[in-house]
């Protein structure tokens, strides 16, 4: 039981847990809007089935760490009109999860602006929930990976990264009704987290090619500008009276 008091362990637990949940965010984000096409009885059990998949997958992988090391490794080598390619089965993984969420986010983007017309012979269609949680697991793969990796590359211990995973995805089951809430309830936010679903998989695009892109810019900037539109919001919550710029006329004019 001496490991239990190794500082470093649970310096790397800590660490490693607050990155988990960072990089859960947009993990996070995704399930929320999907769930939201739910009825809303099957909503938060959507999500709560979301992340119990995404960990699940963290798991697995770090218990497989063999094969996910040697998917880094390119099983070819070639140039294609000059261009030296050496792909990976990560960078394959990568490519396919950030296509499809550009394709996902900005078909959500198009259905905001261009709502398909209903009409008695044409009823909105509500998606499946097995097809809605299958999306979900095809998400989860991509991100589960990212987060492994990164994981592995912070700690040396798979009981430290397994233990960071498992607190992480508690955090985020706490958290998952409000931020969807917020998600449902202020469609500029829903809008906004799109948009950066649509950055994030340009990411995974750009890594897949070799060309990779600081989280950190990425991270910041929805930060940012989440804080920004959580600022209009209350403004705009505020009561016509409150704003004191405004000149009243008296009665009598």
């Amino acid at each position: 039981m001496s490991w239990l008091m190794d500082p470093h362990l649970w310096l790397s637990f800590l660490t490693l847990t607050l990155l988990e949940v960072v990089l859960g965010v947009d993990n996070l984000i995704f399930i929320s809007i999907l769930s939201g096409k739910l009825p809303e009885a099957q909503r938060s059990r959507a999500r709560r089935l979301g992340l119990g998949l995404a960990v699940v997958t963290r798991v697995l992988l770090l218990l497989s760490l063999s094969w996910v090391m040697h998917l880094d490794r390119p099983f070819w080598s070639g140039e294609i009109l000059g261009v030296k390619l050496e792909p990976s089965g990560k960078d394959l993984v990568l490519l396919a999860g950030g296509l499809f969420l550009i394709y996902k986010s900005t078909h959500e983007i198009h259905e905001k602006f261009e709502p398909s017309v209903t009409t008695p012979d044409r009823v909105r269609v509500v998606p499946a929930f097995s097809q809605v949680v299958f999306q979900i697991l095809l998400l989860d793969i991509v991100f589960s990976l990212d987060s492994v990796i990164t994981a592995i590359g912070m700690a040396n211990q798979v009981g430290v990264m397994i233990a960071a995973v498992i607190a992480a995805l508690l955090v985020m089951i706490r958290s998952a009704d409000a931020i969807s809430g917020m998600v449902e309830r202020h469609p500029t936010i829903k809008m906004l987290a799109l948009a950066f679903l649509i950055l994030i998989g340009t990411m995974l695009v750009a890594q897949g090619f070799h060309q990779p892109i600081s989280k950190g810019y990425i991270y910041f900037a929805m930060a940012f500008s989440a804080a920004v539109e959580t600022l209009n919001i209350r403004l705009r919550a505020q009561p016509p009276s409150s704003s004191g710029g405004e000149k009243r006329n008296h009665p009598n004019e």
